[in-house]
């Protein structure tokens, strides 16, 4: 790899907000490297995929403030009277549209976004060969994901409001568009299109088995890995039969696996590298000993050797039984004096090597697949595959046995008690359409308790920074 081309990548990535407040459009490199000429080799290609990875890792987006709010702004954490000051404003639902946190979501999303159409663009002048149709695949499933983030916390859910102002949907470079291009935002229904026609794109043109540059390996999106995504896009896009489709096909195909015992769980947990045998994670973004987010990442917010600040409401542990695995998870300890439900899920902040950024694991697809079978009518698939989890999880569980609504309420509580902290309750809830009620803590600020489905909080302001760029961008009602 040539110095000059590893220091551009890793200079996009750290300068993402410099430039997105220049325009949330420029990707032009502040090194000698040329954008048009940064992308001629197989070799260029994975090393501009690995610098889409490196800007998509970062706190601003799916390092922390991504599953923090995912979690914080429904029912499953909060924040300790005894903290630094982070996240306050999402805690109590005090977010306007300077807000910092949905601001970087927003511009560090783009410009992931901004890479990801570089890499596709460049990389379909490349000859066609498994090597260049993987990391293209990557690249489109990437751009699937992130418009999905998007989607989800700056529009309407599609389940609500398919015609609403969703995000704008830029697909070409900007030196090929022109920087000065001012797009307006697209419908959520005409995000969600995009959304599947990269995901369909990706899994089209990756191959099955690993290549010389990504191995198959949790740290790399693989074929199966764009499926799993789709599951999620179309499960919030209350399509339900296409959501089956798509599990389904990680189900059989992926080879993936659940942790079969105590002991495996907990190693894997523990565990800060990559899985390279498909054990439970499908995607995860890399945080190695060389390269990882320091005091700024998700397991600092929760480790008392970090920041320490978020803890796990009471209502959330009692949901699990003693037996149930996952409550390991989660440790008595003291905050400020006071006992509170210390997260451990992700316990390698001390470490060198730091925990991964879990994006998708094989655990949500069985529970989306148990849910879009029990909306599909097929209650006994749906108990198959939904005990297929719950069982492992809790060994002295006997399954559930449940029919007709109560079914569905299994099904949403077994999905909250395996993707606590992984930042997915709070769609759950948008999705459904469901008031949020955030339980009270006794050491906690919950001055916000009840969020109405009319509450216009459920959506994030678009970001005046973005706005101040593109005049074309019209706010969320209430901002």
């Amino acid at each position: 790899m040539k110095f000059n081309k590893l220091l551009y990548i890793l200079l996009a990535g750290t300068a993402t907000l410099t430039a997105c407040k220049k325009s949330f459009l420029d990707e032009q490199p502040s090194t000698s490297v040329t954008v048009t000429e940064s992308i001629k080799t197989t070799n260029d290609l994975a090393d501009a995929v690995n610098g889409m990875y490196n800007v998509m890792k970062a706190t601003t987006l799916f390092g922390r403030d991504i599953p923090v709010l995912g979690d914080l702004l429904a029912d499953n954490t909060y924040v300790n009277v005894t903290n630094s000051g982070r996240y306050l404003l999402e805690n109590n639902y005090q977010f306007i549209s300077t807000t910092t946190e949905p601001s970087n979501i927003y511009s560090r999303a783009y410009f992931s976004i901004l890479q990801a159409n570089r890499i596709i663009y460049e990389g379909k002048k490349l000859p066609a060969s498994d090597d260049n149709n993987q990391l293209i695949g990557e690249a489109y499933a990437s751009r699937g994901l992130l418009y999905l983030e998007l989607v989800n916390w700056f529009g309407a859910p599609y389940t609500v409001n398919p015609t609403a102002s969703g995000v704008p949907i830029v697909t070409t470079p900007s030196y090929v568009s022109g920087f000065s291009v001012k797009t307006p935002r697209a419908t959520v229904s005409a995000v969600y299109t995009q959304i599947v026609s990269d995901l369909d794109s990706a899994y089209a043109i990756m191959p099955t088995g690993g290549t010389s540059f990504h191995a198959i390996n949790s740290d790399y999106i693989a074929k199966y890995a764009a499926k799993a995504i789709e599951s999620r896009a179309y499960l919030y896009k209350g399509d339900y039969a296409n959501a089956l489709t798509a599990a389904k096909l990680v189900v059989d195909n992926g080879q993936y696996t659940l942790a079969q015992n105590a002991s495996a769980f907990t190693g894997f947990w523990a565990n800060p590298a990559a899985q390279t045998g498909k054990l439970e994670t499908i995607f995860e973004l890399n945080q190695n000993a060389s390269s990882n987010l320091g005091n700024t990442g998700l397991d600092a917010i929760f480790s008392q050797a970090g920041y320490g600040d978020i803890q796990a409401t009471d209502d959330l542990y009692s949901a699990y039984t003693a037996t149930d695995l996952r409550r390991t998870l989660m440790v008595s300890g003291l905050r400020g004096g006071q006992q509170a439900w210390i997260i451990n899920k992700f316990p390698n902040y001390s470490n060198t090597d730091k925990d991964e950024t879990k994006i998708i694991r094989y655990a949500e697809v069985l529970v989306t697949l148990a849910e879009s079978y029990a909306r599909t009518g097929d209650e006994a698939n749906a108990k198959i595959y939904l005990n297929q989890l719950a069982k492992v999880r809790d060994p002295s569980f006997a399954g559930y046995t449940s029919t007709g609504a109560q079914l569905i309420t299994d099904i949403l509580n077994e999905r909250r008690k395996e993707l606590a902290f992984e930042g997915l309750r709070f769609f759950d809830f948008t999705r459904l359409n469901l008031v949020i009620n955030r339980p009270k803590q006794a050491y906690g600020y919950v001055s916000y308790p009840t969020v109405s489905i009319s509450d216009y909080h459920r959506i994030l302001p678009i970001p005046q920074s973005a706005r101040d760029a593109n005049s074309a961008l019209t706010q969320n009602p209430g901002y």
